[in-house]
C-alpha cells in the first residue's frame, strides 16, 4: 500500500505524491499563545509529530515549520487586562508552549517561525494582492476581496454566498461583509508596524500564508491543524495565496478536537487541562501514549478513567520491554512489521497500528515463559521500531530510565536485593509463610515481585 492521507479540500483518501521527491514538506499551525496550552492543543502537536516520524521513517526528508501566532486581539486583550506590554504574554505562554511539547517527546521543529518576525513577507504579499485585483486598502486597513476569487469556500465546501459575515464585518469601509482584514489600521496602545498602507498590525490568517511560504516554497506539500481551523482560517490561507499566484499546499491534514463531557476544549467553559497538572497525575510518556492513542482524525472525550486505563496499557508494553532486556539485553529498533506499516501507511492509522504493537508485547512475553530468547529479542527489536514511531520507546530518550527514578533506582535496587535474598533463603529453607509474609511486606511498600525462571524482578507500583 502507498501512503495516503485524507484531504479536507477533496474529501478524500489520496496517494500522497511530493511536490519534490524524496522531500516532504509539512506545516502546522502552531499555538496562538495568548494563554498557556491545553491538552487540546497538545494532542495536535503529539498527532502531527507522529506524521513528521513517519514520513522520516519512510525516508522523506522532512521539513517541518510550525508556526507562533504571537500577535492578534486574544493576546492584545490578555496583556491590557493584566497592565503588561503584549509581548511579555506572548512570550510567557510561548515558553509554556515550548516546555509542554518538550515534555511529552514531540521533536523540535525544523523551524518556528513568529509572525511579527516576518512583516516584510507580509507586505510584499498584500502588494501582490492589491496589484492584481484581489485586495483593496480601506483607511488604513487592508482587506481581500472575497468577491474576486470564484473558488472561495472550496476547502471547506461551503457556498460564498452562504457564509457568514467576518468577524470585522462592521467595519464601514468594507465592500463586502464577507471580506477579511489582511492588515488592521493602528489603534492607540496597541503595536504597530509601518507599511505603504499605514501603520497597524497583521491579520491571522495573512501571517500563516506569509510564513509557510517563505520556509517551504510557493508549493509544499502538507498543511495541517485542528478541524476547527478549516473555516475561516484556512479557508481565508488557501484563498489568498492562491489568488496571489501561489499553488500552496498539495494536502490539508485535520486533526479532530478533543473534548470534555461532549464540549470543545475550552476556557470558556472551564473544561481547559493543563499540562503541567496532567504530568503531575501519569508520566508524560504515558499523557503522549493517551493523547496519541486515537484516530488523528476522530474526536476525543477525555476523561479520568481512560487516562488511567491507557497508562496501564503503557506500563504493559514498558513492563514487557523491562523484562525483554534482563534476559536478552537491549535490542536496537528493528524494522516495524509489515502490518504496522500498512496501518500508518493508511492514513496514519495509529489505533490499528497499536493493535500490532499489543500484540507484539503478547507474543514477547509468551516467548520470555517459554525461554525462546530469539523470538524475544526479535519481538523487542520489532516493538522499539513501532514505538519510535509513536514517539514512546521506552529504551529510548527521553523516556530511558523514566520510571525507575532515575539515580534513586540503584539505591532502592541494592536495599531490596538484600529483602530478596532474605526471601529466597526462607524459601530454600521451605518457611513459606516467611517469604510470603516478606513479598508482602514489599508490596505495602509499593514494590512488586515476579518470580520468573530467571529469578525473582521487581518494579515499583505505579497508579
Amino acid at each position: 500500500m502507498s501512503l495516503r492521507f485524507y484531504d479536507t479540500r477533496h474529501r478524500a483518501v489520496r496517494d500522497f505524491v511530493p511536490v519534490i521527491p524524496g522531500r516532504a514538506s509539512l506545516y502546522l499551525c502552531g499555538a496562538t499563545v495568548q494563554a498557556p496550552p491545553h491538552i487540546g492543543h497538545i494532542r495536535s502537536g503529539i498527532n502531527f509529530d507522529i506524521l513528521r516520524r513517519w514520513l522520516s521513517h519512510r525516508g522523506y526528508e522532512v521539513t517541518f515549520c510550525r508556526n507562533v501566532t504571537d500577535i492578534d486581539d486574544k493576546i492584545i486583550n490578555t496583556a491590557a487586562a493584566e497592565g503588561v506590554p503584549w509581548w511579555a504574554v506572548s512570550e510567557r505562554n510561548q515558553r509554556a508552549f515550548t516546555w509542554a511539547y518538550d515534555v511529552l517527546g514531540c521533536l523540535p521543529p525544523t523551524v518556528e517561525p513568529r509572525a511579527t518576525g516576518h512583516v516584510p513577507e507580509m507586505i510584499v504579499l498584500m502588494r501582490r494582492l492589491i496589484e492584481s485585483g484581489h485586495a483593496y486598502a480601506a483607511e488604513g486597513d487592508v482587506y481581500f476581496s472575497v468577491d474576486s476569487f470564484p473558488e472561495y469556500g472550496e476547502l471547506s465546501n461551503q457556498r460564498p454566498e452562504a457564509m457568514r459575515a467576518s468577524d470585522d464585518s462592521s467595519a464601514p469601509c468594507k465592500r463586502d461583509v464577507r471580506d477579511f482584514a489582511l492588515w488592521k489600521g493602528a489603534k492607540p496602545g496597541e503595536p504597530s508596524w509601518e507599511t505603504p498602507w499605514g501603520e497597524g498590525r497583521p491579520g491571522w490568517h495573512l501571517e500563516c500564508s506569509a510564513m509557510a511560504t517563505k520556509y517551504l516554497g510557493a508549493a509544499f506539500d502538507i498543511h495541517g491543524g485542528g478541524l476547527d481551523l478549516v473555516f475561516p482560517h484556512h479557508e481565508n490561507e488557501l484563498a489568498q495565496s492562491r489568488a496571489a499566484g501561489d499553488p500552496f499546499a498539495q494536502y490539508w491534514l485535520h486533526n479532530g478536537l478533543l473534548t470534555v463531557g461532549g464540549e470543545k476544549m475550552s476556557k470558556s467553559v472551564g473544561n481547559s487541562l493543563l499540562i503541567p497538572d496532567l504530568v503531575r497525575r501519569v508520566r508524560p510518556v504515558e499523557l503522549r501514549y493517551y493523547l496519541g492513542q486515537a484516530h488523528y482524525r476522530s474526536t476525543f472525550d477525555f476523561s479520568d478513567e481512560a487516562l488511567a486505563e491507557a497508562a496501564a496499557a503503557y506500563q504493559r508494553i514498558e513492563g514487557f520491554a523491562a523484562r525483554a532486556v534482563e534476559i536478552v539485553g537491549v535490542q536496537e529498533p528493528g524494522e516495524v512489521p509489515a502490518e504496522f506499516a500498512a496501518a500508518l501507511d493508511d492514513d496514519l492509522g495509529v489505533p490499528a497500528g497499536l493493535a500490532v504493537v499489543h500484540a507484539a508485547v503478547r507474543d514477547g512475553n509468551s516467548a520470555l515463559a517459554a525461554d525462546d530468547k530469539d523470538r524475544a529479542a526479535r519481538h523487542l527489536a520489532e516493538l522499539r521500531g513501532m514505538l519510535g514511531v509513536l514517539g514512546v520507546d521506552p529504551l529510548a530518550e527521553p523516556w530511558a530510565g523514566s520510571g525507575d527514578g532515575s539515580e534513586a533506582r540503584e539505591v532502592v535496587d541494592a536495599l531490596v536485593a538484600v529483602v530478596l535474598e532474605q526471601r529466597q533463603a526462607a524459601r530454600a529453607r521451605k518457611d513459606y509463610a516467611a517469604a510470603d509474609a516478606i513479598r508482602d511486606q514489599l508490596a505495602s511498600a509499593g514494590v512488586l515481585v515476579e518470580d520468573t525462571p530467571h529469578g525473582p524482578r521487581w518494579e515499583l507500583k505505579r497508579g
